[in-house]
């Protein structure tokens, strides 16, 4: 079947493919925003220019479908771009790209593209870099608009990462196209056009840095105490594998410890905090931008009645109370879905141990010790023993 829609990645130039004009000039309905629709001229198509939000356009896309539709978009519609969306919902389309801002960003600097962390900052909160700020690190960055870049240099002076260098690209492959750079600590985010990417060359070690394996230090954790420690909660992790795309119920999150460290493990996973106490899903939400995982999605309210409505878990971690929630909690995980609780109390391990004859799974007893003073000299101080379960559902 010849594809009705059609996709047409637009540079700045506007210049489009022979292929990408033949269907251009024979669409009955062409969609894009106001400077796209203004780079291809005039048409005798009908023109659609895209609401807020742009889903709220597709309706209108759909209805027409049997006829030829082009939608316009800038450079490739399938790297942070609307034909992902469009993509699921209509069989039947073509694409036509043209370089990506990443491409042609990582060209102008002379960068090896596959050795650059590639985020967009695009409508997402701008915490969403931290974890990509590692030492040496290169990373091209979609802006928001023309304020973007200063924001970003602000943070990594609060971060002690004031000698990384920015390089801002505004309006690239066109007339207007610019290229200037600062280190962070002398940026001057005055005059930067809205349309604008940015690569940034991380400089120093910074502070609170995430690292790329679970265990962080529990002083970067805002808590009152009801927080998984630094060894257990790497234990944790293990335990519950977390992998691009899942999705983790952190059931009585306390300070979110978890969870954040389950979303920081990959930036395609999703995660829900369940929390009933108001003051812990302040410091839960403040934990999460702090350490750059926004995405996390916090639920206040009591469980089991808090996890109504959400969507099925590939990984449940339940932080206490297990007898009251682990039924709702396991009809819900997905098969192959993994659930972790760990116990601390006499009455809670009896509990897990009495499941783990009916669901099967491992049980693990673990304890750890830190070298503390001992009057002039230093001893090991034991932490309470902990249990942990691990059950897979088949």
């Amino acid at each position: 079947m010849t594809p009705w829609l059609t996709l047409i990645g637009l540079g700045e130039d506007g210049a489009l493919s022979l292929a990408a004009a033949a269907r251009l000039a024979q669409a009955a309905l062409v969609v894009g925003g106001a400077r796209h629709l203004a780079l291809i001229g005039p048409t005798q198509a009908e023109r659609l220019a895209w609401p807020s939000p742009l889903q709220d356009a597709f309706p209108a896309i759909l209805a027409r479908a049997g006829s030829q539709v082009c939608v316009l978009a800038s450079g490739d519609p399938f790297f942070f771009g609307v034909g992902t969306l469009l993509a699921g919902l209509v069989g039947n389309f073509e694409s036509f790209p043209q370089p990506s801002a990443f491409s042609l960003a990582a060209s102008r600097l002379g960068w090896a593209l596959q050795e650059c962390a590639l985020i967009s900052l695009h409508g997402r909160a701008l915490e969403a870099v931290i974890p990509y700020l590692q030492p040496k690190a290169r990373v091209l960055a979609l802006s928001w608009d023309g304020r973007t870049p200063g924001r970003l240099a602000a943070l990594l002076c609060e971060r002690g990462l004031g000698a990384s260098r920015l390089s801002v690209l505004e309006a690239m492959g066109g007339p207007r196209e610019r290229r200037f750079s600062a280190l962070a600590q002398d940026f001057d985010a005055e005059g930067v056009d809205a349309l604008n990417t940015i690569a940034l060359e991380v400089a120093g070690e910074g502070v609170r840095i995430p690292p790329r394996a679970p265990g962080l230090p529990d002083d970067w954790f805002d808590n009152d105490g009801q927080m998984t420690t630094r060894e257990m909660r790497a234990l944790t992790l293990c335990a519950l594998a977390p992998r691009p795309g899942e999705m983790l119920w952190d059931v009585g999150a306390g300070s979110g410890s978890i969870s954040v460290e389950w979303l920081l493990a990959d930036p395609a996973t999703n995660a829900f905090a369940v929390e009933k106490h108001a003051q812990r899903c302040k410091r839960i939400r403040a934990n999460a931008l702090a350490l750059g995982v926004p995405r996390l999605q916090m639920v206040e309210g009591e469980a089991p009645g808090a996890l109504g409505g959400l969507p099925p878990p590939d990984a449940v971690f339940i932080g206490g109370g297990v007898e009251a929630v682990f039924e709702p909690c396991w009809a819900a995980l997905k098969t192959g879905g993994r659930l972790v609780v760990n116990a601390v109390t006499v009455e809670t391990q009896a509990a897990l141990s009495a499941l783990s004859h009916k669901y099967g799974g491992q049980l693990l007893h673990a304890q750890f010790a830190r070298a503390a003073p001992v009057g002039r000299f230093r001893g090991f101080r034991a932490a309470m023993p902990v249990v942990q379960w691990r059950a897979v559902k088949p």
